[in-house]
């Protein structure tokens, strides 16, 4: 399996539309698309909508996520239909992502179901997807995405996972600890130490409230 790829031309040739709202460089490779889902949340100031609010907005940003996709990855597009039930589906595995990886940031094991159950949303148990592994001409195996709708793009967004792990590079995707923001960022710092989506936006404020809090402390 390819490793993820990570040089100035991902960035450039990857514009993923959720993520460029917020002013950031997306992830390189598939991970970008993992980064572009969790960034359909409403966020940022002036504050954006929610890309997944409803079926026509949701199946704008899949076609053009599919295509940012295959840019990035150089595999053919995926065709991706959604319908109510693969939209709401859709919409729980983003917040299933988003707690699993708050959770691995705040160094919880990251086991069962990953959000707490809510009166009026089914149960869930840990994500699966359909996947095939295959070898392609250059004798590299490849983990193909299986199945179509939602299920295609929680497969996609799984086998980038899967694939950014391998490559040690998926505990650098993390969600800003602003957490008025959560915006999803890529750290590329030397330490994996970056914290915020943006130091300007979210990191300068927050450390000079923290820095009055300690003035007013000590008068």
């Amino acid at each position: 399996m390819p490793p993820v790829p990570d040089h100035a031309t991902d960035v450039l040739s990857a514009p993923w539309v959720a993520t460029a709202r917020y002013g950031i460089d997306p992830a390189p490779g598939g991970l970008g698309l993992v980064q572009d889902l969790l960034n359909t949340i409403s966020a940022g100031v002036p504050r954006q909508p929610d890309l997944l609010d409803d079926l026509t907005s949701a199946t704008a940003w899949a076609h053009d996520a599919a295509s940012r996709w295959s840019t990035a990855t150089g595999r053919p597009a995926p065709e991706v239909t959604l319908d109510d039930a693969g939209l709401q589906a859709l919409r729980s595995f983003r917040d299933e992502l988003r707690e699993g990886i708050d959770a691995r940031l705040r160094g919880m094991p990251e086991v069962g179901p990953l959000v707490p159950e809510e009166p009026d949303r089914a149960p869930t148990g840990p994500r699966t997807a359909g996947a095939t592994l295959r070898i392609d001409r250059n004798g590299s195996v490849r983990l193909d995405p299986a199945g179509d709708g939602a299920d295609l793009l929680i497969s996609l967004v799984l086998a980038a996972l899967f694939e950014a792990q391998l490559a040690d590079v998926r505990r650098r995707l993390k969600t800003c600890r602003n957490p008025r923001c959560g915006v999803a960022f890529y750290d590329r710092s030397n330490n994996n130490s970056g914290a915020w989506h943006s130091v300007r936006v979210c990191g300068n404020p927050a450390n000079l409230r923290a820095h009055r809090a300690r003035t007013r402390q000590v008068d």
